[in-house]
């Protein structure tokens, strides 16, 4: 299983949110790129990046961040979203050094533009964020939950191709109490193909343990490192 931190980004700095919402917003550092740093001389690999001021503008928002982050931290593969709604904004993204994009509003909103990236980049690039409250999908940072299923979500985009996808149960996000494992395990018992990322909630190494025996392909872990009760050392055995 991968390892994935993640840095959240308003305003260029690094912060975590609770639930997604932007008034529950707490600042860990000023440099998004100290802190990813930081993740690489520990021996991480990956790095989950998102632009919070991008997703609620609908376009992205903080890419120098997101290049001054690959620039110093330059051997983490770095996916990178919030914001992608345009061919700009994956031109963009690439060009400040993203390895991966991770695009979810998108998908919902222009379904054809969406598979016009799938077919261009090819799978092993976009990841589909599936973001969901109560198993329905929601976007433009959180702040719309459609009605579209979860479930069918996914199978809709796995018929088309997508390899990736990071989901996140948002009642989980930044609560520190324990991860979504139900529901990754219906994901890999109804879609067992799927490189899945779990995403929100992991607070502890049982939490990992867990996700390791689920099977999913990473974990994305953000608050946890933070606040510490998670720490590098901790994930040397997964590394």
């Amino acid at each position: 299983m991968h390892i994935i931190p993640a840095i959240d980004i308003i305003e260029g700095k690094c912060v975590r949110l609770a639930q997604g919402q932007y008034s529950a917003k707490t600042v860990y550092d000023e440099s998004p790129a100290d802190v990813a740093l930081r993740f690489q001389d520990a021996g991480l690999k990956r790095l989950h990046v998102v632009d919070l001021d991008g997703a609620k503008a609908k376009k992205i928002v903080n890419y120098k961040t997101l290049e001054q982050i690959t620039r110093r931290a330059e051997g983490l593969h770095v996916d990178f979203g919030g914001g992608i709604q345009s061919d700009d904004d994956v031109r963009i993204a690439f060009e400040c050094g993203a390895r991966q994009i991770t695009a979810g509003s998108i998908a919902v909103k222009n379904r054809d533009l969406f598979l016009q990236w799938l077919g261009k980049y090819g799978a092993e690039t976009l990841i589909l964020g599936a973001d969901a409250r109560d198993e329905r999908i929601a976007v433009s940072g959180w702040e719309e939950v459609t009605e579209l299923s979860l479930m069918e979500f996914l199978a809709e985009y796995e018929a088309q191709g997508v390899q990736y996808v990071l989901c996140t149960d948002i009642s989980k996000d930044g609560m520190m109490q324990g991860s979504a494992n139900d529901l990754y395990r219906r994901i890999r018992d109804e879609h067992p193909k799927l490189s899945l990322i779990a995403s929100g909630g992991v607070s502890s190494l049982h939490d990992l343990e867990e996700l390791t025996e689920i099977g999913v392909w990473g974990a994305v872990i953000g608050k946890a490192l933070y606040e510490g009760t998670l720490t590098i050392a901790d994930l040397k055995r997964f590394l």
